[in-house]
């Protein structure tokens, strides 16, 4: 058993396992069930007796991704609105004072956990010696939903912020240091971390961030939240300004509900080859957001915050993976553009020979799912380090090339491929990461980076000096089979974006 410690809501006790303490399921706010069900998140009114967190916790209430979930092996977990809890994994419960690294899940703000095997905090924290913390937050409608009935909004956000006020307030019980906290996520997590540099709510409770492929375009504003709302409503058969209605209704009802809509707005969008829009998202609500986060970090709400900024090459082919439709012709795929970018023949055009003449693959699938991926992600990712580097000289741009086996490649090097590396977790995910001698390379090398980041705000290792970002040069650190700097990678077709995005 490891050590009891001592919190602000009583005293826990985890487990020890090969030379960590392993604090599982730590409540971080009130369980938000009754009537905290649609509640911006209360403290914990505590315990008396010591808690064991010896094991997971419940997670918030979903319908997993079955086709997402075999990719990657994620094993059923237990569901409950009562699912406000963190996991901690450190070397040691003393004074070291070490870097504090806080991972947001991703999953379309719909799925996901901090408790999934990908994000095991152990090699992080042994090879770094860093106190590494994973949080779940309410998803979906519970966590998300926005109608003016309900009076207060961004549930799912605020989670997080009350998870980042309880690090800051009870990690150096666990040999961490509140001064010194990195925020880092992936897809609705890296949405997640780049909101969080955007909200005032936020301010002082991190000083490092690690957006991974999730930016600050995907905030979505009031007047549209409340249509979401309404749809959901719809679905679910109450009416949208029936608080008591929303608050009586069951919880299978409710993720049935939000699943439909889901299902409305991504899949089937996707599928008639149109692009998908995630119906629950960080809300600009004038109180955790007063704009989208892309403006206000431009504005300097992050004024200071080192940042980690980027994404992988071929993002969009795991998304191409889980809907499987006939490969476009050229027509379609323009299309399919004209949706993206508002003239998709020019855009069709600068992609084809750019990538000719680089002598990459010009079929119509390629240059879709490249700039499908590059208006999600990339310009995204470009248009926060040019923001955040206005407000930090602390600013730095990765890229992911490094490509998955599963599919017989077809998956390329595409959207979450970067996770196991990260984490070093990449072993229990061979299938979809790879592995062998370049892959353990890889994956000692991204962690290396991220935990140099986190201890001092630069990712440089001693085989590897990173360039800052420069706006003009937009230097770029890529890693895959081996590591090298591009000079404005895959310049041609980013610039095909400037003043659409």
């Amino acid at each position: 058993m490891a050590a009891i410690v001592q919190t602000e809501s009583g005293r826990v006790h985890g487990s020890s396992e090969n030379g960590l303490s392993v604090y599982r399921g730590i409540p971080y706010a009130a369980p938000p069930v009754g009537d905290l069900r649609f509640r911006v998140a209360r403290p914990h009114s505590g315990w008396d007796d010591v808690l064991d967190c010896e094991s997971f916790r419940p997670i918030a209430p979903q319908i997993p991704n079955e086709a997402l979930d075999a990719m990657i092996g994620a094993a059923p977990q237990e569901q409950s609105e009562d699912c406000l809890f963190l996991n901690i994994w450190t070397p040691g419960t003393d004074d070291a004072a070490r870097p504090v690294m806080v991972w947001i899940h991703g999953g379309a703000f719909t799925i996901g956990s901090g408790s999934e095997g990908l994000y095991n905090g152990a090699m992080l924290a042994s090879r770094g010696d860093v106190v590494v913390v994973t949080i779940n937050y309410r998803l979906g409608a519970l966590g998300f939903l926005h109608l003016p009935a309900l009076e207060e909004s961004n549930f799912g956000m605020r989670d997080q912020v009350a998870a980042l006020r309880w690090v800051r307030d009870n990690i150096a019980a666990f040999g961490g240091d509140p001064a010194n906290i990195t925020i880092f996520g992936e897809s609705a997590g890296g949405m997640s971390v780049a909101s969080l540099m955007g909200s005032p709510e936020a301010t002082g409770l991190f000083h490092r961030a690690i957006p991974q492929s999730g930016a600050g375009h995907h905030g979505i504003e009031d007047v549209q939240a409340v249509e979401h709302g309404r749809m959901f409503c719809d679905h679910l058969g109450v009416n949208p300004d029936d608080a008591e209605a929303l608050q009586a209704a069951s919880v299978e009802d409710i993720v049935a509900a939000q699943a439909e809509l889901e299902q409305q707005m991504l899949y089937v969008a996707m599928e008639a080859g149109k692009q998908p829009e995630m119906p629950f998202r960080p809300v600009i609500d004038g109180e955790f957001l007063t704009e989208m986060p892309i403006d206000a970090v431009r504005a300097g709400q992050a004024d200071g915050v080192s940042a980690l900024i980027g994404c992988l090459d071929e993002e969009s082919k795991l998304f191409a993976a889980m809907v499987p439709t006939e490969p476009p012709n050229e027509e379609d795929a323009v299309a399919v553009m004209d949706g993206l970018h508002g003239d998709g023949q020019r855009l069709y055009d600068i992609y084809r020979a750019a990538r000719e003449a680089r002598g990459e693959s010009i079929t119509p699938y390629e240059i879709q799912t490249a700039a499908s991926g590059d208006e999600l992600f990339r310009v995204p990712a470009i248009r926060l380090l040019d923001a955040q580097s206005q407000h930090s000289d602390q600013t730095w741009c990765y890229l992911f090339d490094w490509k998955s086996p599963m599919l017989d490649g077809a998956l390329g090097s595409c959207h979450a491929l970067d996770i196991p590396f990260v984490f070093g977790t990449h072993g229990a995910a061979s299938a979809f990461a790879g592995e062998g001698v370049a892959a353990n390379a890889l994956a000692e090398l991204t962690m290396d980076t991220w935990l140099a980041f986190a201890r001092t705000g630069d990712p440089s290792t001693g085989n590897l000096p990173w360039p800052k970002w420069d706006a003009e040069t937009r230097q770029t650190v890529v890693l895959g089979e081996s590591a090298r700097i591009e000079d404005d990678f895959r310049g041609e077709e980013v610039a095909a974006w400037d003043g659409v995005l």
